[in-house]
């Protein structure tokens, strides 16, 4: 009897949900509104169309793999931030938080799942973005007289990519947090780095320092796929990444543990 007895599994209820399953959840929940399907059709659509209107409007000697994956690359950079905004504050604007919350009250374990969410859905859009590429190079080779080389400068137009990528919708899903509200955050995203970037174009005094303050002018760089960053633009491009990365990302996740959870 007692031999039986201790070979028993032991019991496991109350056991966290497991950090996989969490994520899953947060990737439905991404595509469960009609704001979050939307974007993620609109994503797939205007990449395939930037592909398409390069392809009839570059020169020929312009037609490459490099070219096509770079001119992808930009409308991602405009949606995908939206799609890490709507991740946290739909909790809020479709009133979800309540279940969400209540499954799992481990907020933290929450926020971190989005997170591997945010970092899955960036990875299948460069995903996207390299095969339309791909197609976008065969049919310039095939149709337009397009050089047609496949160059892509090794790993590190690839790193750049997923640097721009994972960062943009990470702030995004920071801002989300800081804000809680999707039309509050999606303007502050918009607005207030033009307003930088006006404000260091137009006052030369500034211009020196804009890539130790502003994200846009320090993530340049990266947009030029065949040279390398020099150690003083990485070192801009941490500090500028956690000031305005960094730092929304640790204000929001501190202002998520103490928000209130409302269900109407």
């Amino acid at each position: 009897m007692s031999a039986h007895a201790s070979s028993a599994p032991a019991l496991t209820l109350g056991s966290p949900v497991p950090l996989t399953r969490l994520a899953r959840v947060e990737l439905r929940k991404m595509i469960d509104t009609r704001a979050g399907l939307w974007l993620f059709v609109a994503i797939g659509v205007l990449t395939a169309a930037a592909i398409v209107l390069f392809l009839f409007f570059a020169p020929p000697e312009d037609l490459n793999y490099f070219n096509f994956a770079g001119v992808a690359l930009t409308p991602q950079g405009f949606l995908l931030p939206i799609l890490g905004i709507l991740l946290i504050t739909s909790e809020w604007g479709q009133r979800t938080g309540l279940v969400t919350f209540a499954l799992e009250p481990n907020r933290g374990r929450v926020v971190r799942a989005k997170v591997i969410a945010a970092v899955l859905v960036a990875l299948a859009a460069v995903a996207l973005l390299l095969v339309v590429a791909a197609g976008g190079n065969l049919a310039g080779a095939q149709f337009q007289d397009g050089v047609g080389h496949w160059q892509f400068n090794g790993g590190r137009a690839l790193g750049y990519t997923l640097i721009l990528q994972f960062s943009g919708i990470i702030q995004g899903l920071a801002f989300g947090m800081l804000l809680m509200n999707s039309a509050a955050a999606i303007v502050t995203y918009f607005v207030v780095p033009i307003g930088f970037s006006i404000t260091f174009g137009l006052v030369a005094a500034l211009q020196a320092v804009a890539p130790w303050l502003d994200l846009g002018t320090a993530q340049q760089p990266l947009f030029e796929f065949d040279h390398a960053l020099t150690g003083r633009q990485w070192a801009q491009l941490t500090v500028t990444t956690a000031s305005w990365i960094g730092l929304p990302l640790v204000l929001g996740y501190r202002r998520l543990q103490r928000a209130e959870i409302k269900s109407a």
